[in-house]
């Protein structure tokens, strides 16, 4: 193949690399889009104070839920944390620090921090805890603050299906912070449902281009659902 090509065909080998203290960015919604095969390497390699940034923390023993039971994340940014009560406990024990960020801005500061934009101002939390030692500045009669960027070590994705030179297409809701995370690691590794032979794929469909891709593998996935609703029969 190509030098081009970006296909492991491990997950030590997806994971390689990753050391104590890293940023990790870790893509999906809920337990929807998210990167599980490559949540449990991390377990498995027992990686220790790492830094982790998601839209949640996953749940009881599953996502990234699974991370937090052997005290493997030091750090938690998110916007939502509340399907989860080891964090829960081990937030209120003062074990793990947490941040909390609004669901845009947490999607803006990954999404700018792909882009290369250190910093952006916005009105979101601008009076509330959220812009507690933060500049403000006033633009048009309206205050904002100053939010830095972020940008991870490692950003762990999930992708429905990729082409063997790393470009990527999501399915669904799976496109909530995938696609963002995945141009703001200095290593990007994706999983996903399917890997297809370049050409494959029609170019005005793609969600992430391979040049922001270092490392691609298939995998199964389970799956789960957060809360199952059923319509009284």
């Amino acid at each position: 193949m190509s030098g081009f090509d970006k296909v492991v065909h491990s997950y030590e080998e997806a994971m390689a690399g990753l050391e104590d203290g890293m940023t990790v960015l870790a893509g999906g919604f809920g337990l929807c889009g998210i990167p599980e095969n490559l949540i449990t390497q991390i377990k498995k390699m027992g990686t220790r104070d790492l830094t982790v940034v998601s839209n949640n923390c996953g749940v009881d023993g599953f996502g990234l839920g699974v991370l937090l039971e052997d005290r493997q994340i030091k750090k938690m940014v998110s916007s939502y944390v509340g399907e989860n009560a080891l964090f829960e406990k081990q937030l209120l024990a003062g074990e793990l620090d947490v941040e909390l960020t609004p669901q845009g801005t947490l999607a803006e500061k990954l999404r700018a921090g792909g882009a290369g934009i250190p910093a952006f101002f916005t009105a979101t939390g601008f009076g509330t805890p959220v812009a507690e030692g933060k500049e403000v500045r006033e633009f048009n009669g309206k205050s904002y603050i100053l939010e830095p960027s972020i940008t991870g070590d490692f950003a762990i994705v999930k992708g429905w299906k990729a082409d063997r030179y790393g470009n990527v297409v999501y399915r669904h809701t799976a496109q909530n912070f995938n696609p963002m995370i995945a141009t703001a690691g200095k290593i990007t590794v994706v999983e996903v449902e399917e890997i297809v032979e370049p050409g494959a794929l029609d170019p005005a469909h793609i969600h992430t281009p391979g040049i922001y891709v270092d490392r691609v593998i298939v995998g199964t996935f389970e799956k789960r659902i957060e809360q199952r609703t059923l319509s009284q029969g």
